[in-house]
């Protein structure tokens, strides 16, 4: 069978959210991630949530994404380091406003919000997150009667996502092939980039 990436990742165990804490202190510097070996909630006594997870990862300027089973008792969490470059959402800028209320950011944290603010990607997912029709799509709707209906009648969910689908658009023929997309699958009466078997 061949190897997944981060196979032969390290791997570190944690049974308290002090733990986590403790780890991230000792290693935020560090440039590669690790996966956070956890153990499930029927283990009560040595259960960290997803939830303290993300909030101690971001109080370091880190964060979290790939998940794995490790056992019939333990999870994996994939965190590390945030990258420059990475667009915040509205949730994780919310848990750092209250991270930082609560006395509970780091320098590290704050470190990662001030490169993120220089750079642009605080704000970048704005429009995105209030569902902002970008002149390009509208001009795309205006000439394709009957797809901005379609549009509007997609869950909040369906068109937050293919709105970041254009916005992560490196190149502007990439963008239009995604705006393209969109229109078709309005016309199909289906959802944009949707995954299909």
């Amino acid at each position: 069978m061949a190897k997944r990436p981060l196979d032969d990742a390290e791997e570190v165990e944690v049974t308290s959210r002090a733990a986590l804490r403790d780890w991230l202190a000792a290693h935020h510097g560090r440039e590669r991630g690790v996966w956070l070996v956890t153990w499930k909630k029927a283990h009560a006594d040595r259960y960290v949530s997803t939830g303290e997870i993300v909030r101690e990862c971001l109080a370091f300027g880190w964060v979290d994404s790939l998940t794995r089973g490790k056992d019939a008792d333990r999870s994996m969490l994939w965190i590390s380091p945030r990258k420059p470059g990475s667009n915040w959402s509205r949730v994780n800028k919310a848990l750092m406003a209250e991270l930082e209320a609560e006395g509970l950011m780091t320098e590290a944290g704050r470190a990662t919000v001030a490169r993120a603010r220089a750079d642009g990607t605080w704000t970048a997912l704005d429009d995105v997150e209030n569902l902002v029709v970008p002149p390009d799509l509208q001009a795309a709707f205006d000439g394709a009667p009957g797809t901005e209906t379609v549009w509007q009648d997609y869950p909040r969910s369906v068109k937050r996502a293919a709105l970041e689908q254009l916005l992560n658009a490196k190149r502007p023929a990439t963008r239009e092939k995604r705006i393209v997309a969109i229109l078709e699958a309005a016309r199909a009466g289906e959802r944009p980039f949707q995954w299909r078997a």
